[in-house]
């Protein structure tokens, strides 16, 4: 990135001579990601990350319809369910049909596509589970909309750098990425489009990215999203998780952890600690100097609890009693005492600060 920014400095549509630096930088990088993902480079469309590549893709596709419906997994992403139900409610002449997973997190792929109809004009179903890193059978539910010629979304953000990615394999119509999931900088993503598909252009201006995302391109980002792809392996992180969560369900015979009967992302732990709130836990765990995620959602003062563990069938104090561990690609494997025995620590003083 460094790079880029000292000898790559102009405008990559500039025909002059910096322009042309800043083009072949851009291009290597495309080439280099397309390479990876096993993607076609003329489909990949650099965006600023997951959220705008999934509403891109949404609202790409309900401008290019007078009405219908779109097919989503209950547990997708809010970039992918907010977006859906905004621009329906906004336009009207669109409903989102909520597919629920099982009790442990998986959709079932027939159960998905029972869903779909004459009307389905989009489906959306991700890769990994954001929450509980459950992984998902997208490559069935491509299978299937191919069938049916459903365009089909697939949010890849959590499944970039912590499983393996072949595009050309899933052969869904979009799938989206998030470049600072994997150590790249934050503000640049990637959506990924099959050869031939079509999409109604939101940005218009300029016409960069084959007029599909007007705007001058984040070049050193861009770059920074190529040269990152491969460094960090997240799949080393799996013993880890795994011993944290042997450890902890021997320390709380009650704890639950959600997921755990399905392949998840090597580096994700969900679990729930009976009657002690999330966004308790979460905050006394930042006090005791560990970064780690509730399960609900704060907003204007109001908690919520987990949609996605109110979409599995858990109970509401289940969801509000959850807490997610993401451990890093060098996260060290003597992290999993000084989690559990913190936990339990932070268990054993609120219990006592309440009478219990």
């Amino acid at each position: 990135m460094q790079d880029v920014v000292t000898t790559a400095f102009g405008n990559p549509s500039s025909l002059h001579w910096a322009g042309r630096n800043a083009r072949r930088k851009l291009d290597d990088a495309r080439d280099e990601i397309a390479r990876y993902l096993h993607a076609d480079a003329s489909g990949l469309v650099f965006t600023s990350g997951g959220t705008e590549s999934n509403n891109m893709v949404i609202q790409g596709v309900m401008a290019m319809f007078d009405g219908g419906e779109i097919v989503v997994s209950a547990i997708e992403h809010p970039a992918v369910l907010d977006a859906a139900e905004e621009w329906a409610k906004r336009l009207g002449s669109w409903k989102v049909v909520k597919v629920k997973p099982d009790a442990d997190g998986k959709m079932d792929a027939a159960t998905f596509m029972a869903a779909c109809n004459e009307r389905t004009k989009l489906a959306c179903l991700m890769w990994a589970n954001n929450e509980t890193g459950v992984i998902q059978p997208v490559h069935e539910v491509a299978k299937a909309c191919r069938a049916l010629d459903i365009p089909l979304l697939v949010d890849g953000v959590q499944a970039l750098g912590k499983i393996p990615i072949d595009l050309a394999e899933l052969d869904a119509d979009f799938v989206s990425f998030s470049g600072h999931k994997i150590g790249a900088p934050r503000g640049v993503g990637l959506l990924a489009m099959r050869k031939g598909v079509k999409l109604e252009s939101l940005l218009v201006g300029g016409g960069q990215e084959r007029g599909r995302r007007s705007g001058t391109e984040f070049v050193a980002g861009i770059c920074g999203f190529a040269a990152a792809l491969g460094v960090l392996d997240y799949a080393k992180a799996a013993p880890i998780r795994d011993d944290f969560e042997a450890k902890l369900k021997a320390a709380m015979t009650d704890v639950h952890i959600f997921g755990a009967s399905h392949p998840r992302t090597g580096n994700t732990s969900m679990f729930c600690i009976p009657g002690l709130e999330g966004e308790t836990l979460l905050m006394q765990m930042d006090l005791a100097g560990f970064a780690v995620a509730s399960g609900s959602a704060c907003s204007s003062g109001k908690r919520d609890p987990s949609h996605v563990l109110m979409a599995m069938g858990a109970p509401e104090h289940q969801a509000r009693s959850s807490l997610r561990v993401s451990l890093g690609a060098g996260t060290p494997a003597d992290i999993t005492d000084a989690l559990v025995k913190t936990l339990l620590t932070i268990r054993q003083r609120l219990r006592k600060m309440s009478g219990r």
